[in-house]
């Protein structure tokens, strides 16, 4: 078993979007263990019920709750008469109670998206100024082998600077309605 993992991960360092995969593979792992035994059960109930299965069942179960109730099952007697009291206080609390468990996995999902969001910001920052770093190494080369950039616009000068984050926010803050 190790000599398979460690073929898979020497395989995995020579192929980037391989090892990307398993980046991301082992986030989603780590994110689902990290779950409470609350956050578990409350995504094994949406997941349940965020099924075709469950409306099959209740369509079943809502079906033979009207006809019992409206004399329709011979050998069933009616314990819920028309309007169907105990039926609604049922479908009522189960809503409530549906409406909690959702909750609860959003705001798991909102607090994933929120780390997945951090991490591409990094990401993204870490990648600009990698990328300006390449930039400036350019223009570097460029200059000593004599090769003139034409710049007239001073965009190139401008791209190699650093990016001032915080200013961006700023802007955009001012900015965005």
């Amino acid at each position: 078993m190790r000599d398979q993992e460690h073929r898979h991960k020497q395989a995995a360092d020579l192929d980037p979007t391989r090892s990307n995969v398993d980046a991301i593979v082992r986030l989603e792992q780590e994110a689902l263990l990290q779950r409470s035994p609350a956050e578990r059960m409350s995504d094994a109930i949406t997941h349940f019920t965020g099924s075709v299965a469950f409306v099959i069942i209740h369509v079943l179960l809502f079906a033979f709750w009207v006809a019992a109730n409206l004399s329709l099952i011979p050998w069933v007697r009616p314990f819920d008469p028309f309007p169907f009291g105990i039926l609604t206080l049922i479908v009522s609390a189960e809503g409530v109670f549906l409406a909690i468990f959702i909750l609860i996995s959003q705001n798991r999902m909102t607090r994933q998206a929120d780390r997945r969001a951090h991490l591409d910001l990094q990401i993204s920052i870490l990648a600009e100024q990698e990328l300006t770093m390449i930039l400036q190494m350019h223009q570097s080369l460029c200059r000593q082998l004599g090769v003139e950039i034409k710049d007239e616009m001073g965009e190139v000068t401008r791209l190699a600077q650093r990016t001032d984050v915080q200013r961006l926010e700023n802007e955009l803050k001012d900015r965005l309605p």
